[in-house]
C-alpha cells in the first residue's frame, strides 16, 4: 500500500502544481510557447534509443529503399528522424528545381530533375525567389497568409520570381525508368502536389509514407488535404501520426506532416507487411512508434518481434 501511494504522489503534486504555472505562463504569454516546446520533445522522446544493431540484424546487408520527393537541402534536411540510421536507406531522389537539383546530384546515385504529377505532363512550376523551399506548381495565394500568421513585412518572400516549364511524369513511371520494383518508404514535400502524386502511385506500396498536407492551404486551387487521405485511404493506408508545421492563426495547424503505413486490420494490408516484415519493423523502430508496433505484433504474427515488448515508448510518458 504505501509503495501504491508514493508511485501515485508525483501525478498529484503536478495535479496541483500545473493549473497555477498555466496562469503564471498565460500572464507571461509564454502558454503556447511552452507546450510547444514540451510537445517537441514529447514527439522524439524516443530519439535517445539506439536501434542500430537491432535494424542491422533485421535487414542484413540489405537498405531501405526511400523515394524522397522535394529533395531540396538533401536525404532527411530536416532531421525527422535521427541521422544516426539515414545509412540504412538507399535514396532516390526528385527535385524539379534546377538551381537545388545541382546542389544535390552529386551526393546520391539517383537525382531526378523532374516533377511528378498523376501523368505525364509539361507543368508550370512557380519559383518563389526569396523562399525557394515554397516554390511550387501551385501559385501562392497571398490572401491566405494571415492564416499562417505571416508578418505583412514578409509578404514579399511569397513572390513568384520566376516560373519554369517541367516536364512531369508519373512516380510509378519514374521508377520503374531506374529498376526499382519496389519502395519501402515514401516522403512527399511538395507544396500542394501530394495527392497528384499519389494518382501515380500504381502497384507501388511502400511501408511506410510520409507526406506534408495542407488543411489550409497557402497556393491557388490546390487539393484539398482530405484529398490525399482519402486517396491513401483507397490504397488501404491507415494514419499513425499527425504533426504540426508552422505558426496558424487557426486552433489546427494550417500544415501537418502525416505518416501512413498498410492497413494491418485486412487480409491486404497483413500481406504487405508480412512479405517486408523486417523492413517494416525497421522502419516503425526508426520512426519511433514503439507502441504502435506492440499492437501490431498482437495482432498479426510476426516472427522475431518480441523484442519489442522490452521497449518502452517514451512519447507517452
Amino acid at each position: 500500500m504505501p509503495n501504491k501511494f508514493l508511485s501515485k504522489l508525483p501525478r498529484s503534486l503536478v495535479k496541483l502544481i500545473l493549473p497555477f504555472f498555466s496562469k503564471l505562463f498565460i500572464k507571461l504569454r509564454i502558454n503556447r510557447r511552452i507546450i510547444n516546446f514540451l510537445a517537441e520533445k514529447s514527439y522524439y522522446a524516443n530519439n535517445h534509443y539506439d536501434f542500430s544493431k537491432k535494424i542491422s540484424q533485421l535487414i542484413q546487408e540489405e537498405k531501405l529503399t526511400a523515394l524522397d520527393i522535394g529533395a531540396q537541402g538533401g536525404f532527411n534536411s530536416d532531421n525527422f528522424f535521427p541521422k544516426k540510421y539515414e545509412s540504412f536507406f538507399d535514396a532516390i531522389m526528385i527535385e524539379p528545381n534546377t538551381q537545388e537539383f545541382e546542389k544535390i546530384q552529386k551526393k546520391y546515385k539517383y537525382v531526378i530533375n523532374k516533377g511528378l504529377w498523376g501523368s505525364k505532363i509539361k507543368k508550370k512550376f512557380f519559383i518563389l525567389g526569396n523562399r525557394v523551399g515554397s516554390s511550387s506548381f501551385f501559385e501562392p495565394d497571398k490572401s491566405t497568409l494571415p492564416i499562417h500568421r505571416i508578418n505583412e513585412k514578409d509578404y514579399s518572400n511569397y513572390d513568384v520570381t520566376n516560373t519554369l516549364e517541367i516536364d512531369c511524369n508519373t512516380l510509378s513511371s519514374e521508377l520503374k525508368n531506374i529498376g526499382v520494383n519496389k519502395l519501402d518508404y515514401l516522403k512527399i514535400d511538395t507544396q500542394g502536389s501530394e495527392f497528384e502524386i499519389l494518382k501515380g502511385i500504381e502497384n507501388y506500396r511502400p511501408l511506410l509514407i510520409r507526406t506534408e498536407v495542407h488543411i489550409n492551404s497557402m497556393y491557388k486551387n490546390a487539393p484539398e488535404w482530405s484529398d490525399v487521405i482519402n486517396i491513401l485511404k483507397d490504397l488501404n493506408y491507415m494514419a499513425i501520426d499527425f504533426k504540426p508545421i508552422g505558426s496558424h492563426a487557426t486552433r489546427i495547424p494550417a500544415e501537418a506532416d502525416m505518416i501512413f503505413i498498410p492497413n494491418f486490420k485486412n487480409q491486404n494490408g497483413e500481406n504487405i507487411i508480412k512479405e517486408r516484415k523486417n523492413k517494416f519493423l525497421s522502419l516503425l523502430l526508426i520512426f519511433g512508434q514503439i507502441d504502435l508496433l506492440k499492437v501490431i505484433i498482437s495482432n498479426i504474427n510476426l516472427s522475431n518481434a518480441d523484442f519489442i515488448n522490452e521497449i518502452d515508448d517514451k512519447y507517452f510518458f
